[in-house]
């Protein structure tokens, strides 16, 4: 049988490797992803040769590059190479580590790194007064608050209470399993549905807070966002929101602190000006949650309106109260005029 004639992938990997430059390159590019003047700064070469070589390289599959901006960066895919090339650089890699020319490219590396870090010092270093409002220009006043909804488990089931138009839902529903939002007003109903309309995990349903319709322990957490003060008794609706909860779950309240804008019944249909800590944690208390942990929000500057708190707590892993209890709770609550004179958070 006549030799082949062919060369073996192994020979072909050798020729590809049979320059010190490129095997220099490479040995850079598997630390750190670098752009073709930044090689040439370590390996001080002019472009068109360290781009000669790169193409070599990125031919045989040594190398990967992506684009970033304006530029490509280069880096060595160590996990994607196969086996026997993997051996030939280990080879190579363990006779040229401590060559001079390998210790000074590590050198002028670090060199290219530090600069790097200086850029962005400088940076930051003339910018940090106006920091906040760059990122605000760039990228809008909120992004950071949605983002940091990534923290949330993605297999949980969160009820969207009082959800008028579905904002809330909206922000919730890429990062949990499912949203359910409930609102009685068929105007707000309206129009969450259309602003859901294409969010597959959320289901919009109508019903009263004091009488939800979802099933008992269904839900993981739940949200009532600038709801509560609305409601002629929220202590049913807080009794309705441990209900509809799994042992465990968490409820997080939005709404405001005490305050004396009494224009906001007669304009907005408020029914409680805002919420003490003790009155609030009183009828959680009632309803099967264990105590509250309630903090005050920052103050907006452009916000009008009062300061705001979150609370959250979670449901007990007792049963649920009856509903005679939480009527007692009701009835006995302060007014909400009293409310307001006693309370302070």
């Amino acid at each position: 049988m006549p030799a082949a004639t062919t060369k073996t992938p192994i020979f072909d990997r050798l020729s590809v490797l049979n320059d010190p430059i490129r095997c220099r390159s490479l040995l850079v590019l598997e630390r750190q992803e670098l752009t073709v003047s930044e090689l040439c700064t370590v390996l001080q070469l002019p472009q068109s040769t360290a781009s000669r070589h790169l193409k070599v390289l990125s031919d045989d599959g040594w190398t990967v590059a992506r684009r970033d901006g304006t530029s490509r960066r280069y880096a060595m895919p160590m996990a994607d190479l196969e086996t026997d090339a993997r051996r030939l650089w280990a080879l190579i890699r363990e006779h040229l580590l401590d060559t001079p020319a390998a210790v000074q490219d590590r050198q002028r590396l670090e060199g290219v790194l530090a600069a790097r870090r200086t850029r962005s010092q400088e940076f930051f270093s003339t910018t940090a007064g106006a920091w906040a409002q760059l990122r605000r220009e760039m990228f809008g006043p909120s992004f950071d608050l949605h983002g940091l909804l990534g923290l949330l488990d993605d297999r949980r089931q969160v009820a969207d209470l009082g959800c008028g138009t579905g904002q809330v839902t909206e922000y919730l529903a890429p990062f949990v399993d499912r949203v359910i939002a409930v609102d009685d007003s068929p105007a707000m109903l309206e129009a969450a549905r259309m602003r859901l309309a294409a969010v597959a995990n959320a289901e919009v349903r109508q019903g009263q807070l004091e009488a939800l319709p979802i099933e008992d322990g269904a839900m993981d957490a739940a949200t009532l966002v600038l709801v509560l003060h609305h409601l002629p008794e929220p202590a049913r609706a807080l009794a309705e929101a441990a209900r509809i909860l799994r042992p465990g779950g968490r409820l997080l309240i939005l709404d405001m602190l005490p305050h004396d804008r009494e224009e906001y019944r007669q304009s907005m249909g408020h029914v409680w000006l805002g919420f003490s800590e003790e009155q609030l944690n009183r009828w959680l208390a009632a309803a099967g949650f264990h105590p509250a942990r309630v903090r005050p929000l920052p103050a907006a500057p452009e916000a009008r309106g009062p300061m705001l708190f979150a609370a959250t707590a979670g449901r007990s892993t007792s049963p649920a109260p009856s509903v005679q209890a939480v009527s007692q709770v009701v009835n006995q609550a302060v007014t909400p005029a009293r409310q307001r004179e006693k309370a302070t958070l």
